[in-house]
């Protein structure tokens, strides 16, 4: 695995590829792999002839008062998953090269970023479409990676792509959980023992509602009623938002007809976690 660290060295060697015919596939990550972004790895590596995996944890996602200086960072951990992986490349930039002192453009997909965590976290997705913008500029790949935990993320993707007419597959992969449901997060590390299992009770109410939705409830007020009871059963949970809301453009909804996301913002102590499930009539 080659390790690149400068943008012209990325772009020459991603221009060289496609020019020789070779299909590229990037996974973007913000490092301290887990499971999860190791089933993007290996389904990238299917969807293409050379894998491009991303490491930068992006500071303009990240508001004044959350944990951008704490987020977990190992990259020689993560340089080992990924050997073992056999990426091709591992794309390290440090800000400096991302966002040079006079740099001043943004990209923001403005109705998605309204809903959910953006309701929440003003400019974080302003954020994250900008470096995943210039990340898709910079590697260009054919196809593009992106696990379904960050559901929201993934819509705003794919709308950028769409609208901005870049000619890149986006790819939308299953949450990976733990044996005992917890989805798997790089902020799970947060967490201490008895944190590790009240944050629990994410999955056990996303799993109370599919069983509301299993046997006939179709009303979203007694859904999210017991998704919020069951929240609130863990003294160390906080909640920050639930909501049933449609799959394509992420506006609450009354009632389920057809299918529905139900997504949930939980705080945990210092750990903000985030899930959801498609809930099917």
């Amino acid at each position: 695995m080659r390790l690149i660290e400068q943008i012209r060295e990325m772009q020459s060697w991603s221009e060289r590829e496609r020019c020789a015919g070779k299909r590229l596939v990037l996974v973007p990550t913000m490092g301290s792999l887990h499971e999860g972004h190791l089933s993007l790895v290996r389904e990238g590596r299917k969807r293409g002839d050379l894998l491009v995996v991303s490491l930068f944890v992006n500071p303009k996602q990240f508001a004044p008062d959350e944990d951008y200086k704490n987020y977990p960072r190992d990259l020689e951990r993560d340089r080992n998953l990924l050997e073992k992986e056999e990426v091709d490349i591992l794309f390290h930039p440090s800000v400096e090269e991302v966002y040079p002192e006079a740099h001043q453009a943004h990209v923001e997909v403005e109705k998605l970023g309204q809903f959910l965590c953006g309701a929440f976290r003003p400019g974080h997705f302003r954020g994250v479409a900008t470096v995943v913008a210039k990340l898709f500029n910079i590697v260009r790949p054919h196809v593009a990676l992106f696990g379904l935990k960050d559901y929201q993320q993934f819509r705003i993707i794919r709308r950028m792509v769409e609208d901005l007419n870049l000619d890149i597959e986006i790819v939308g992969q299953p949450i990976v959980r733990e044996k005992d449901g917890l989805a798997m997060s790089s902020r799970n590390a947060y967490l201490g023992e008895q944190e590790r299992q009240a944050a629990l009770c994410l999955y056990r109410s996303l799993r109370k509602a599919e069983s509301l939705v299993h046997n006939g409830e179709r009303e979203s007020g007694r859904i999210l009623s017991a998704v919020r009871g069951e929240v609130e059963k863990e003294a160390l949970a906080r909640l920050e938002y639930a909501s049933l809301c449609d799959p394509s453009t992420l506006e609450e909804l009354k009632g389920i007809r057809d299918k529905a996301l139900l997504a949930l913002a939980v705080w945990i102590g210092k750990a903000r976690l985030i899930d959801n499930t498609i809930l099917k009539a």
